[in-house]
């Protein structure tokens, strides 16, 4: 039988276990037409490069699918059905993948640096900052001239 991955976006509004359940639909969508999932990967919700039907956010989740052409025909029209699907994309390929997807990795990297380095962002101790001392409020940045200062020009 020939082998496919199959790509899809669920709605932002979505619970994982709601994307689960929709993995699970046509995982037996699948298994009825003859066929199985060799591996699902959820990648997470993840930001869209632009915006589909309202939505900035999307979760993905990839299947690596053997199975033959009319089943593939049947989950693409029960996927195509769905409204929490916003898109969706399948490949053949010449044979199923036999480690971790690269976005998987790169999970797992970032992960890996995470622990490593305690943390990124928001997450990192910066530690007792002092006292930034008087700062000038808004009306005194004129350095203390009263507001003699001629108004700017609007930039045309």
């Amino acid at each position: 039988m020939p082998f496919y991955e199959h790509v899809f976006l669920a709605r932002q509004d979505l619970a994982t276990a709601q994307v689960e359940a929709l993995t699970e639909t046509f995982s037996k969508v699948i298994a009825d037409g003859n066929g199985q999932v060799a591996t699902n990967e959820y990648w997470g919700l993840r930001s869209l490069a632009y915006r589909i039907a309202k939505n900035r956010k999307a979760h993905y989740v990839m299947l690596s699918i053997d199975a033959p052409a009319p089943a593939i025909a049947e989950m693409e029209r029960q996927v195509g059905l769905n409204e929490d699907i916003i898109r969706y994309m399948t490949v053949r390929i010449d044979a199923l993948p036999t480690e971790a997807s690269a976005m998987m990795k790169r999970g797992e990297r970032e992960r890996e640096r995470g622990d490593r380095d305690g943390g990124r962002g928001g997450d990192r101790d910066r530690g007792d900052r002092g006292d930034r001392g008087d700062r000038p409020r808004r009306d005194d940045r004129d350095g203390g001239r009263g507001g003699d200062r001629a108004p700017r020009p609007f930039a045309a």
